[in-house]
């Protein structure tokens, strides 16, 4: 089932990562450490295999792949070997990417990488084309009219305003090239009730959104603990330093809120409750692509006793989210083939704030995903 992956941000440390790890699996240069979909409980005929994937995408960035790479090969996020070994891979989808289109209408912008995607599909006799969104992350946009109804929408994109934050343009872009659409990060993307709608009209599936990569994947296994042990957690405050795009986007306010307002989700919604305290978010340049967080829960046991869990996670975010994103390339490409529409709960298990899922329980979202994967092997995914 040859499958193209097309990654909005691919030249960014996470999609040249991703493409790098994709590159080195098709070629056995490197083991599926990381891809949960090559774990026993997921594996099977239903995904397009790693040699199946094809990869192209967008970027405001013109540095090519092969440098992109080696600097992150000196960062230490990838071996270098991979990055002089894969020259030539790289070289080649690098033919397959494309400038994020400027100017004129948002329509004209739309329709620019809506034939992209359709000259890609064609070029390589490719199936089917997931987008996945690894751009950076925007604020939240304004409220618009266009964005409640199809037709509505269509006609503001024609005008002179920015009707969309580009998240949602890509998306919107991607349903009318009839591509299934993720979101790995924690702008809007699909979640726009026009964009859905377009999306249920065209029967393509859709996930998001905000991998979960670290702190909240930490969060996502104690949180429900404390539920289920009758522990009330008084307080719990977390602080990330990361350096690295990602950083410095979110030294930006409104990029900072959107990220963090999607960190916090998952206290509330497991708990039942939401504890003091909250999440800070420090660039800090000299960290590249690694980032630490460090978090402090204070709780209270029987008779009232106060306790306290402190956890430090050091981890290179690129190197954590780049197989998820393959993973979630296959796993959507597969229940776009068979017959899934509309949003996907059942990969809630890669998301810090997941579009229609009851629960933040990782252990509850593995169950889910594993049944969701047997079905796609049976062929019941429909």
């Amino acid at each position: 089932m040859r499958t193209g992956v097309w990654l909005v941000g691919a030249r960014g440390s996470v999609a040249t990562t991703g493409i790098v790890g994709g590159l080195a699996l098709r070629a056995g240069l490197t083991g599926p450490t990381g891809c949960v979909t090559e774990l026993p409980d997921l594996r099977g005929p239903a995904l397009p295999t790693f040699a199946d994937l094809v990869f192209g995408g967008h970027d405001v960035a013109t540095t090519p792949l092969t440098k992109r790479a080696e600097a992150l090969a000196a960062a230490g996020v990838l071996p270098g070997r991979l990055a002089t070994a894969l020259a030539a891979d790289l070289a080649a989808v690098e033919d397959d990417l494309r400038p994020a289109p400027t100017g004129g209408s948002q329509a004209e912008r739309a329709a620019t990488i809506t034939a992209d995607l359709a000259a890609f599909r064609e070029r390589h006799g490719l199936e089917r084309v997931v987008v996945v969104n690894v751009s950076a992350t925007e604020p939240a946009p304004a409220t618009h009219p266009g964005h409640a109804d199809p037709d509505a929408l269509r006609a503001a994109l024609a005008g002179p305003d920015e009707v969309l934050p580009p998240s949602s343009l890509y998306a919107y872009a991607a349903v009318e090239a009839g591509c299934p659409y993720v979101d790995f990060t924690p702008s809007t993307g699909l979640r726009l009730p026009a964009l859905a709608a377009l999306a249920a009209q065209r029967g393509l599936p859709y996930a998001g959104h905000d991998g979960k990569t670290g702190e909240t994947l930490v969060k996502s296994v104690l949180a429900p603990m404390f539920a289920m042990r009758h522990l009330a957690v008084r307080s719990w405050s977390g602080v990330n330093l990361l350096g690295g795009g990602d950083g410095a986007t979110l030294a930006e306010p409104g990029a900072n809120a959107a990220k963090v307002d999607s960190k916090q989700r998952v206290l509330g919604e497991t708990l039942g409750y939401v504890p003091q305290g909250g999440t800070r978010i420090d660039y800090v340049e000299d960290l590249g692509d690694f980032k630490t967080a460090w978090d402090l829960i204070t709780f209270a046991g029987f008779l009232g006793t106060g306790m306290r869990m402190e956890f430090t996670w050091h981890g290179c975010d690129s190197a954590l989210a780049a197989p998820l994103v393959l993973d979630l390339a296959r796993l959507t490409a597969a229940a776009h083939a068979g017959g899934r529409a509309g949003p996907l709960p059942e990969l809630a298990f890669f998301f810090k704030d997941p579009i229609d899922s009851p629960t933040h329980s990782l252990s509850t979202q593995w169950q889910r995903l594993v049944d969701f994967t047997r079905e796609l092997h049976a062929g019941g995914a429909g």
